[in-house]
């Protein structure tokens, strides 16, 4: 199976290419079939490869395959040798692996959830081409063996974000985002595109630096590198750290992932929960090697992750759209990981990245249930009382909000502690407050989104009512399974700490290869007598933080009126925090409204002044030509004359080149780079 990996992204794009191509023939079942099916094969195919990985030692667990020898740069500097040489292939490692499993097997689980979610939605066939389209590009990003070759995969994913945020391209105004569901993709498109630009130029500046852009070669290089400046180092991890913070949502590029929303609930839980939103981790994880080397830069990564996790925490307490709270959940989640891989805790990252896409599918997928119960009302104070009439989707969402809360016993429990552990253990405890401080929040503005939506009187209207039922089985099927996940999930990283000592923790023994083993926690554990009792005691504060989070949102909003009357007291502060700290606002003023005064102004200098030189000239010309009456004169204004009828004339033909249409501009980008991967085959 090992030599097949390349099949895993393939087989999705496939999916994509048929439904794409031939959907508007088939039938709504029979496009879903392709859809699932590709996937389903993609997951079979990655189970085979890391089942053979596995069975191979340990030292030797890396598979590498070429495809095609893809871009002969030449030298990259004068007398540089053989110069830069990129090749299409693909690698399966313990860390690749992971991914592939998540991506894949959370990926046909919303895929099947789709079948039975967009049963009667228009535009069935264009949905599943997006959405297999977009898991052959995160497979690539996640398989790519080079830094290139993730990059294709990396804007393949922002590409594909921005088709199916903007799927329901064609719906009115929404007065509670401000944005119709075109505006929130190209949102989230613009903002990719400043995270890309510096993931690029650090991606260039490891090629020109080391002469390749293979991860091991470029492992080796950084390794033996005595001669390489250590600012050269963190520059390149910062700038790929920015690529990260657009993917990913973080500070100060997460502003697109709750606007985001506004896509199709199955495309919130795909995206913006299990696979899309990891790609910055992964990245990260990946370069572990480089940031080993760039402790500075590693520092920002913990500080920005742990700040975006409180602050998105925060924002989480006052929204009242049901996939809203889970966006800023997200974002907030996104931000642990990311803090436990700056302090160093590459593990601890990966191992809640696993655990969040169980959870965090199951969330959304159950928002998305409840949506559909609730003929698409989305705010969660006109809810209430549901789990006598939806008990399938209750009883799984609140296994979700229990794992994403930290309790013991449950996915999030195991994972969060392995994060607040090596934030503590390495010394970094200001992140650590910040991170036990988020835990306590997430468990308060979860029971606050379970509460106000399952408990109490129904707030709805008649027509709701008397309109609300349980989802079909082809939906609710797919939340048993993430429920069970979402509880059994974290026991594959149970530390030492709750088994006296023996080593179960089969996630980090899997990952060690690639990551190394436990940092500082182990680290300490063992230099100290009393670290055993030291991380019980920590975990036990973690527990007692998230038990007083679900404590306070119940006493809260158990009662009529209580809400309103804290919301008050708060004054300035809940307001703060309602209006999320007017992050928009001020990207408006300071972005957005002067770009707009630039591009008013060079309309007015091309209208007024441009337009009004030109016109003075022709008039100058035609005047002399009519006083002087002389042939010379006549020729110029004809040649004047002639110019503008031939930009005219050719504007017409260029002008249907630039549309305007990202679609357009997309369609052209793909074919243009088919047609020259043929010429270069052929050319050979």
């Amino acid at each position: 199976m090992l030599e097949l990996i390349w099949l895993i992204p393939v087989l999705p794009l496939a999916g994509a290419l048929l439904n794409g191509l031939w959907g508007w023939r088939l039938s709504r079942r029979s496009v879903g079939l392709v859809a699932c099916g590709a996937v389903l094969l993609s997951l079979v195919v990655s189970a085979g490869a890391v089942w053979e990985l596995s069975r191979l030692p340990v030292e030797a667990r890396h598979f590498r395959t070429e495809v095609f020898g893809w871009m002969p740069l030449g030298p990259l500097q004068a007398g540089a040798g053989e110069g830069l040489r990129v090749a299409w292939g693909f690698a399966l490692d313990p860390l690749s692996a992971v991914m592939i499993l998540v991506v894949c097997g959370v990926g046909f689980l919303i895929h099947v959830y789709s079948v039975g979610y967009m049963a009667h939605e228009e535009g069935v066939g264009r949905f599943f081409t997006y959405l297999n389209l977009f898991m052959a590009m995160m497979l690539m990003l996640v398989l790519g063996s080079n830094l290139l070759v993730m990059f294709v995969g990396w804007e393949g994913v922002g590409l594909c974000s921005y088709l199916l945020i903007g799927f329901f391209y064609d719906r009115p105004f929404d007065a509670r985002t401000g944005l119709t569901c075109a505006d929130a993709g190209r949102k989230a498109f613009l903002v990719n595109r400043v995270g890309d630009l510096g993931f690029l130029i650090g991606v260039l500046y490891l090629g020109l630096s080391f002469g390749t852009v293979e991860f091991g070669e470029l492992a080796e290089a950084v390794h033996g590198s005595g001669g390489v400046s250590a600012g050269l180092l963190t520059g390149v991890g910062i700038l790929l750290f920015v690529g990260a913070c657009g993917k990913s949502a973080q500070i100060p590029l997460y502003v697109w992932l709750p606007d985001a929303m506004a896509g199709p609930t199955p495309v919130s839980a795909l995206i913006h929960a299990a696979t899309m939103v990891t790609a910055g981790v992964y990245m990260v994880c990946r370069m572990t090697w480089l940031y080993a080397a760039a402790p500075e830069a590693m520092a920002v990564v913990a500080g920005v992750g742990a700040a975006t996790a409180f602050l998105a925490a925060t924002m989480g307490i006052a929204a009242t759209d049901i996939k809203k709270v889970l966006a800023y959940s997200t974002v907030s989640q996104l931000g642990y990981m990311f803090a436990a891989f700056g302090v160093g805790s590459g593990v601890g990252a990966m191992f809640h990245l696993t655990t969040h896409a169980f959870f965090k599918a199951l969330l959304f997928l159950g928002a998305g249930s409840v949506i559909h119960g609730m003929s698409g009302e989305q705010d969660i104070r006109r809810m209430g009382g549901l789990r006598r009439k939806m008990p399938t989707t209750y009883w799984t969402f609140l296994l979700g909000v229990l794992a994403i809360a930290g309790i013991p016993g449950f996915a999030g429990f195991f994972s969060k502690d392995e994060i607040l552990w090596g934030a503590w253990s390495s010394g970094h405890l200001g992140v650590w407050l910040l991170l036990l401080l988020t835990a306590g929040l997430t468990a308060l503005y979860m029971t606050r989104l379970l509460w106000l939506v399952f408990f109490g009187e129904f707030r709805g209207s008649e027509e709701q009512r008397h309109h609300v039922h349980e989802s079909p089985r082809v939906m609710t099927v797919p939340l048993m399974v993430l429920g069970i996940l979402s509880v059994v999930g974290g026991w594959m990283g149970i530390p030492k700490v709750l088994t006296g000592g023996a080593d179960w923790n089969g996630f980090a023994s899997w990952l060690a290869p690639v990551l190394g083993h436990h940092g500082g926690g182990e680290a300490a554990a063992a230099g100290s007598g009393h670290g055993a009792a030291l991380e019980l005691g920590l975990m036990l504060v973690a527990v007692v933080v998230a038990l007083a989070g679900i404590t306070g949102a119940a006493a809260v909003y158990r009662r009529l009126g209580v809400a309103e009357r804290v919301a008050k007291g708060l004054g300035p502060v809940y307001a703060l925090v309602r209006n999320l700290y007017w992050v928009d606002e001020l990207y408006d003023a300071l972005l957005i409204r002067p770009f707009y005064a630039l591009c008013r102004l060079a309309r007015t200098i091309d209208e007024r002044v441009v337009d009004g030189m030109v016109h003075a000239t022709r008039n100058v010309t035609l005047g002399l030509s009519y006083l002087s009456n002389t042939h010379d004169l006549w020729i110029v204004d004809g040649a004047v004359n002639l110019t503008g009828a031939t930009v005219r004339g050719a504007s017409h033909v260029f002008r249907r080149l630039q549309t305007g249409s990202v679609q357009s501009y997309a369609t052209v980008m793909v074919f243009g780079a088919f047609l020259l991967m043929v010429l270069y085959t052929l050319g050979r």
